[in-house]
């Protein structure tokens, strides 16, 4: 499979230098040609099956796909005027991270998984958005990926509670709500914040 591979990246480099204006597609089945037809089931690309749906982007605006039969197409949803559909985003909800999760650790205790469901069914969005925030005690790498960690446990519960996410985010120490140079404010860096989109 390998030999087959590099024969086929030079007859590919033959053919396109050869002639640049060939596109990439059938300077591979020309190379494919070369080789005798090997190469070909290779490079078959099995078409990727869309489940159509609608969904919102991080910005707020409405996107489908659906299947066609052959490939999947994908465009802003919009409206009668052909204006893409968008809506708003606003912070609906701060959840502060000593409530839901024990030091150094991505799990939701009991109490909080109760408290978030609970929000996740009163909220009402179409959407939201997930961000985790630490505060500054450790190293920057280590804040965004405990922080990433987070976000992503809160939006995997709130997927199981039925909502739709259009992103999760870790942003670690980098978007503090208060100076780290007192216990109340590094208190208030770590949170999780819910942004709804209506």
């Amino acid at each position: 499979m390998l030999v087959v591979t590099r024969r086929l990246q030079r007859s590919v480099r033959k053919v396109m230098g050869a002639c640049a204006a060939v596109a990439l597609g059938g300077a591979v089945a020309v190379a494919g040609a070369l080789t005798g037809g090997a190469a070909i089931a290779q490079q078959t690309v099995v078409g990727e099956a869309y489940i159509p749906t609608i969904w919102v982007d991080p910005d707020g605006c409405e996107h489908w796909v659906m299947d066609d039969g052959t490939e999947g197409y994908m465009s802003p949803h919009t409206n009668r005027q052909g204006i893409p559909v968008c809506r708003r985003g606003n912070v609906c909800g701060v959840m502060n991270s000593d409530q839901l999760f024990r030091t150094d650790s991505a799990n939701i205790n009991a109490r909080g998984r109760q408290h978030l469901v609970n929000f996740f069914r009163q909220t009402g969005a179409v959407s939201y958005i997930i961000t985790g925030h630490t505060d500054s005690r450790a190293s920057d790498e280590y804040n965004m990926d405990l922080s990433l960690r987070r976000a992503k446990s809160v939006a995997r519960l709130a997927q199981q509670s039925g909502v739709r996410i259009a992103d999760v985010r870790g942003y670690g120490e980098r978007m503090p709500k208060a100076p780290n140079n007192t216990a109340a404010g590094m208190q208030q860096n770590r949170r999780v914040e819910i942004i709804c989109i209506r």
